[in-house]
């Protein structure tokens, strides 16, 4: 069984991504490719497409809820990082659930990740 967000996409479709913007300057160390910013104040930019009324971001590739990935995960920001699925390591996360439901999908529950689990046993 592959990972749920291979299959979800829904994070990236439902929120503004929004980081500070060294994390797009090379010279100090920052991954995010700058092309695929905008900025939103003097302190941070946001991943294009993100920052609008129905979010997408560009990064994504595939269709929300059947197949997806981000073409720039190696190099996705911080906040892309610190989201984890709900019940990934055995608790809620809001805002995956707001996401998924925002389109039509069920959230989580600690029987998907047994199931991965036991796939690769």
């Amino acid at each position: 069984m592959e990972h749920p967000c291979l299959r979800c996409g829904a994070c990236c479709a439902a929120f503004r991504v929004a980081f500070h913007w060294s994390e797009a300057e090379a010279s100090l160390g920052g991954s995010v490719p700058p092309e695929f910013t905008e900025k939103l104040d003097p302190h941070r930019l946001a991943m294009r497409g993100t920052n609008v009324a129905q979010p997408h971001c560009v990064a994504l590739r595939g269709t929300v809820g059947e197949a997806t990935h981000c073409s720039i995960y190696m190099q996705r920001p911080s906040v892309c990082r610190e989201v984890i699925p709900s019940w990934e390591f055995g608790t809620i996360n809001p805002q995956c659930d707001r996401a998924r439901l925002k389109y039509g999908l069920p959230v989580l529950t600690p029987h998907d990740w047994i199931e991965r689990s036991d796939a690769g046993a």
